[in-house]
């Protein structure tokens, strides 16, 4: 009998800022850096997650909300940083050279035990990508920012167990709205962002059996509430745990455990904080 985990957390999800946290017991890695140092380190320790097991940073393409924290922390903490070229020439960013490291699409990046596969993605960035992290045979996805479910999209998507999915907009909030036109043209063009119903969409039809979490992310402050959200995933969850990942705070951590050989119910008492799911082989 044994017993592995991935604990994974949003640390923010929104238009201000988006950082997301994936790890195990030794390790751990953050996808994007866009809260500052400071308050990323207040929300890890309410989190009680320890982030000296942070051993990498994975940016997904140049926009702010993305990277506005990335230098202070990464200098900080001489964290390795894994950008495109690309990505890194229009971020403006001025990152220590001995902490940059590219990543190639399709190729797996290895920090400990975690395997990190980048994949390409449509939306209105230079070069921009979204992840699976792997370890144990459990797969997490972070899907954000994307203005169609692309065939890598698919590809992905249908292998998680857990995954941080764009769910921005509500469609009719968004065109009855006050933005201009040109803005809610690119908000919802193949280069944008997904809405509500196309998150939908995906989760219906490309979900995987072992598919457990679901954390809903980037929603706009403006064009979608939460509660919308929640609204439209509620009456077809199943047995997928379905969260709104918040713009004003951290998430729960939450606990993916393979369990091999048999099933053992879980006796330690979970924390307050903490929500364990088990999956098992």
């Amino acid at each position: 009998m044994s017993f592995m985990n991935l604990q994974l957390a949003s640390i923010n999800s929104g238009s201000n800022a988006n950082c997301y946290y994936i790890g195990n017991d030794k390790e751990a890695v953050l996808i994007d850096a866009g809260l500052s140092c400071r308050e990323t380190e207040k929300r890890m320790k309410r989190m009680e997650l320890d982030i000296q097991k942070v051993k990498a940073i994975f940016i997904s393409h140049e926009h702010a909300d993305h990277i506005a924290g990335l230098e202070v922390f990464s200098k900080k903490y001489q964290l390795p940083v894994y950008i495109t070229p690309r990505t890194l020439a229009n971020s403006k960013l001025k990152l220590e050279s001995h902490l940059i490291h590219s990543f190639n699409k399709n190729k797996a990046v290895s920090i400990g035990d975690l395997q990190i596969f980048p994949f390409t993605k449509s939306h209105d960035a230079d070069d921009p990508h979204s992840f699976t992290i792997s370890a144990y045979g459990l797969n997490v996805g972070v899907i954000t920012d994307i203005g169609y479910a692309c065939k890598q999209v698919l590809k992905h998507f249908a292998n998680c167990h857990a995954v941080f999915l764009e769910s921005n907009y509500c469609e009719d909030m968004l065109m009855n709205g006050g933005y201009p036109h040109h803005l809610k043209q690119r908000i919802s063009g193949d280069e944008g962002h997904l809405s509500n119903k196309q998150a939908l969409d995906l989760f219906l039809n490309y979900k995987a059996p072992h598919l457990q979490l679901l954390l809903l992310s980037h929603l706009s402050k403006n064009n979608n509430k939460p509660q919308i959200a929640e609204d439209l995933f509620a009456p077809h969850a199943g047995n997928v745990q379905v969260v709104v990942a918040s713009r004003y705070k951290e998430s729960e951590v939450f606990i993916l455990k393979a369990v091999t050989s048999s099933i053992l119910p879980v006796t330690k008492k979970q924390k307050k904080h903490q929500n364990q799911l088990s999956l098992f082989e």
